[in-house]
């Protein structure tokens, strides 16, 4: 990661780091706003006055909601992998789109509007993986923590469940994770078994958690921040709406 990080540097400078925002941005305008979307309205259909979800429940709800926002957010996500794996492009094959919304426009317009859903089931399945390892898990440690603990309902609960989600969603996404952006990078049309297996010959079963530690030191704190200001929000929208707390 240290070396990766100074190449960039190097040969794009501070706005190398930050290639690829603009599409980022969309990815969680249609992706996380999908499947938070379905989890929170699904957990409150399930949701009564003297239960409580399940955790096979969380879980089954979870995978659901990113499994739809993992359609909804496909494109954006291709163009962010694209946009940021420029840097480790030699120059002749970057594709350097200058924005999310010209990306998309020329890929559509060079490859198809067929393209813009490219590994879009294993991008589902890491959806499913990562909704139903964060949100589910978040929802428990949470639950664990204020049933087992002397800890309230406040930011230091929601601090620490949310840094224990993000834990458990960086390690079960880790290979889907390395899987899709090669899917998404590629020029090639190749089938998901085929790369695995060329992967698994070519690098061992160490793949699966290749990158990890960048993955944990992005994810993490997006778990954390995301966890923090959701339940934020609900307060405020729950106050604002005269419902209890």
């Amino acid at each position: 990661m240290g070396q990766m990080f100074v190449h960039v540097f190097k040969a794009d400078g501070i706005s190398g780091l930050y290639r690829g925002l603009s599409a980022s941005v969309l990815r969680q305008l249609t992706y996380s706003t999908t499947r938070f979307g379905v989890y929170e309205k699904l957990k409150d259909l399930l949701t009564t006055p003297s239960t409580s979800p399940s955790f096979p429940t969380l879980v089954g709800m979870a995978s659901v909601s990113g499994f739809l926002g993992g359609i909804a957010g496909n494109p954006a996500d291709i163009i962010n992998v694209r946009m940021q794996h420029d840097a480790a492009l030699p120059p002749a094959q970057r594709r350097n789109y200058r924005n999310a919304f010209e990306g998309i426009i020329r890929m559509t317009r060079s490859e198809g509007w067929q393209s813009l859903f490219r590994g879009v089931w294993p991008n589902s399945m890491r959806a499913v993986l990562m909704t139903a390892s964060q949100l589910a898990s978040y929802d428990i440690f949470k639950q664990q923590l204020l049933a087992r603990t002397s800890m309230k309902d406040n930011l230091a609960t929601h601090f620490t469940a949310s840094f224990m989600a993000g834990f458990v969603a960086t390690t079960v996404c880790s290979p889907v994770d390395v899987i899709k952006t090669r899917v998404m990078s590629s020029h090639a049309n190749e089938s998901i078994v085929a790369l695995v297996a060329h992967v698994s010959r070519s690098e061992g079963w160490t793949w699966m958690f290749r990158g990890w530690v960048p993955s944990f030191i992005r994810l993490g704190p997006h778990t954390i921040a995301t966890f923090l200001f959701l339940e934020q929000h609900k307060k405020i929208y729950r106050s604002l709406k005269g419902y209890e707390q």
